[in-house]
């Protein structure tokens, strides 16, 4: 979302990011491979689904992968090792939504740290870096940047949701954008290589016929169209804010506002259920949670990518031995 009375702090704001270029550290290396996933924007881009693609990718190919996080929003930057049985308020909602799904997920304010400890105690052969782009003193060996038709015509922070200009793409090893909207950022990833992928959001067969759809993501219109296209009849959305805690005022608004338009229950995304306690899903009733996949269409390129990636900008031997040989 633009907000052009604040254009006028673009200038400040891209002056800061040229200081903290200029005055940026050589950055620092973990043992094994780190390939990083971020984006331009703040948020909204869906990193976490093609996050969890590619680790699952790598597993299909006898590779096992960790993911490192900041984990948004946490209280403490102390490095964990995140328990998919505690609380999201404690490692984050996007490192439980992984955790959840069996990935091995290490969370800290020190993304360097974060793969020590995971190097030290756990057993993955490469790091999956969320939300890197930016965090460039952890080094990589591969930049797995998003790409989206917003992004295309935002501005910078903050008038705008771009934390990067778009000129920012050349540090990109491989761009991804969504295969709807391929054709229209052709421009853009020229010279690029470009991942697409397809994105689903997988609901279960039995649902309420009426639905409130409720998340807190930074594009929810993205979601509430993906829930409407899969055939369910939403008479009633809101749109909390990203990352956003819910507690039990926010349980008895939605009761509220289903009853207001006959509503049979409710749906919304995993990164938002992971923060509802027992008492509040029972409390809502009938909650449905739709899961968005992420899949490359090229499986086989971006498999080759990794490999070639890996093997070629790293020297450490045991880097080029975890890619050696394909599938």
């Amino acid at each position: 979302m633009k907000r052009p009375w604040l254009a006028p702090l673009v200038p400040v704001y891209w002056a800061g990011l040229w200081v903290k270029d200029a005055l940026r550290a050589e950055a620092k290396r973990l043992a094994r491979p780190v390939i990083s996933v971020g984006s331009l924007s703040a948020g909204g881009a869906g990193k976490t689904p093609v996050v969890m693609a590619l680790v699952e990718l790598l597993g299909r190919h006898g590779v096992t992968a960790d993911v490192l996080s900041r984990g948004y929003g946490r209280g403490s930057g102390v490095v964990e090792l995140v328990d998919a049985a505690g609380d999201a308020g404690r490692y984050g909602d996007e490192p439980m939504l992984m955790a959840r799904a069996g990935i091995e997920v290490w969370v800290g304010a020190e993304r360097v740290e974060a793969g020590r400890a995971a190097e030290k105690y756990g057993q993955a052969q490469v790091h999956v870096l969320d939300d890197g782009f930016q965090h460039r003193g952890l080094g990589r060996d591969l930049d797995v940047v998003l790409l989206t038709a917003e992004d295309a015509g935002d501005w910078l922070l903050p008038a705008g949701n771009l934390r990067e200009p778009l000129g920012a793409l050349a540090r990109a090893g491989a761009v991804v954008v969504r295969e709807e909207e391929m054709a229209g950022l052709a421009g853009l990833c020229a010279g690029k290589e470009v991942w697409v992928v397809r994105r689903e959001l997988v609901l279960p067969a039995e649902r309420p016929g009426r639905v409130v759809a409720f998340c807190g993501l930074a594009r929810p219109e993205g979601f509430f169209g993906m829930v409407r296209g899969a055939g369910v009849e939403v008479v009633g959305t809101h749109a909390f804010g990203d990352h956003h805690a819910y507690t039990g005022a926010d349980v008895e608004w939605l009761l509220a506002a289903a009853e207001r338009v006959g509503a049979e229950g409710f749906v919304t995304t995993g990164k938002d259920a992971v923060k509802l306690t027992a008492g509040m899903v029972e409390r809502l009733g009938r909650v449905v949670v739709g899961e968005l996949k992420a899949s490359f269409l090229d499986e086989a390129g971006v498999w080759e990518r990794i490999r070639e990636a890996v093997t070629k900008q790293t020297t450490a031997k045991t880097n080029t031995e975890v890619l050696a040989s394909p599938e």
